[in-house]
């Protein structure tokens, strides 16, 4: 039997609504700040839904050649700025990071989205010739792990894992196996999404997917756990975590945040859009996790929840961690950081497993802001507006996604 690696996270990388880079992000993650506001990117006065998550003073030239920016979708602006945070934070450089036994899977949910906008109005309106010969390259999905393997010179795996809003936390579970596998020592992974325009507001929109009622209070917008959620806010942004080798880890003298020590991953079989009732699917998905990590419900401290401020997803998820966690699922804190960022779609459980590592590192669980009214049946910790300090020996993050497709990481503090 092959000896499995161990696998601790070394490096973060946050581009948010409520910040860029780890410090910034946590800050506002501690205080409950809200990241939604009117869309700015254009003009949404005649949507149903005019607001968003927008991260509204991002300089992608503080990160990225201006030559190499027009080549670049926005969601690959956003990766790759957080993987340079990430890489930073990391202490990483050309010493000590061999680019053969090091590479990237960071995931999205729909890829260049603004690009596809602009250059279908350029074909309709102007004719085929006068589409930019970088339609296709900056587009597709997998280019934000290829534009980082380039950028960072990582020869080892690299791959774009699209699961809709799962794509974050797949792509980090799955590097999470190359490394114990033995196949890498050093993982960029994680989420990044820029979907905020004018087609994939009106196309969640149209499914009834988004929250229509709070156009002129974005701030009480997104509200996961209420009673009086109305649908989620759609965000953008990158979360970049650095996974690795602990033993290389060791060698090098790196920051270790916190073990990963459990990857589940299963699909409900059952909507495309709507989540398996119930809650058993999720449950058995973040049961795969702890089984994975060697650890039973009761050593778990805290869930990043999914969470969107949807009625099905808020209430099939608290249903799947009462049927996992039976009594202990009442000891636990369960908050969801959609609440601020909206959610990032493909980018979710990248932010979310750095918020997550947070609070194991700091012995701090970011709040559930615009909580106020109970809902039936949900009745959890959902950390209501204010954030709380606990000891987080382990966590898990959840991750569902259209199509049915559930994953889970788990994490817990390091010890040697």
């Amino acid at each position: 039997m092959i000896q499995e690696n161990r696998v601790v996270v070394t490096g973060l990388g946050a581009v948010s609504p409520i910040g860029i880079g780890k410090e910034k992000f946590w800050e506002a993650l501690k205080a409950g700040t809200n990241g939604i506001g009117k869309i700015t990117l254009f003009d949404a006065s005649d949507y149903g839904s005019q607001i968003a998550g927008e991260v509204l003073d991002f300089d992608p030239a503080q990160f990225i050649d201006k030559k190499e920016l027009k080549r670049m979708d926005r969601y690959t602006q956003f990766a790759l700025a957080a993987t340079k945070l990430a890489y930073e934070d990391a202490k990483l450089n050309d010493e000590n990071l061999d680019g053969e036994r090091a590479g990237v899977f960071v995931g999205t949910g729909i890829g260049g989205m603004s690009t596809l906008h602009s250059q279908y109005q350029k074909l309709f309106e102007k004719g085929p010739s006068r589409i930019s010969p970088f339609f296709i390259p900056m587009m597709i999905a997998n280019m934000a792990a290829g534009n980082i393997a380039i950028a960072f010179k990582l020869q080892g795996p690299s791959e774009c894992i699209v699961t809709a809003c799962a794509s974050g936390t797949n792509s980090i579970g799955d590097a999470f196996r190359v490394i114990q596998r033995g196949e890498a020592d050093i993982m960029f992974a994680g989420g990044t999404e820029a979907a905020i325009s004018p087609a994939g507001v009106a196309g969640f929109a149209s499914m009834k997917a988004l929250c229509s009622d709070h156009n002129d209070d974005p701030a009480h917008a997104s509200r996961p756990f209420d009673k009086n959620r109305s649908g989620f806010i759609m965000g953008e942004g990158s979360g970049i975590i650095v996974l690795e080798n602990l033993e290389h880890a060791k060698a090098r003298g790196a920051h270790i945040y916190a073990e990963i020590v459990g990857y589940g991953r299963n699909d409900d079989a059952y909507h495309i859009t709507t989540p398996a009732p119930g809650g058993k699917t999720q449950a058995r998905c973040m049961q795969l996790a702890l089984d994975d990590a060697g650890l039973k419900p009761e050593d778990i401290d805290y869930v990043n929840a999914h969470g969107t401020s949807t009625h099905f997803n808020d209430q099939s998820e608290t249903e799947a961690i009462k049927m996992l966690f039976g009594e202990h699922a009442y000891k636990l804190a369960v908050s969801s950081t959609k609440s601020m960022t909206g959610h990032m779609l493909g980018a979710a459980g990248g932010i979310e497993a750095v918020a997550t590592v947070l609070s194991i590192e700091n012995n701090i669980v970011h709040p559930t802001i615009n909580y106020e009214t109970p809902d039936e049946g949900l009745d959890l910790n959902y950390v209501p507006n204010t954030a709380q300090e606990r000891t987080v020996n382990a966590a898990i993050s959840n991750s569902f996604g259209f199509g049915g497709h559930n994953a889970c990481v788990a994490f817990k503090k390091f010890v040697d």
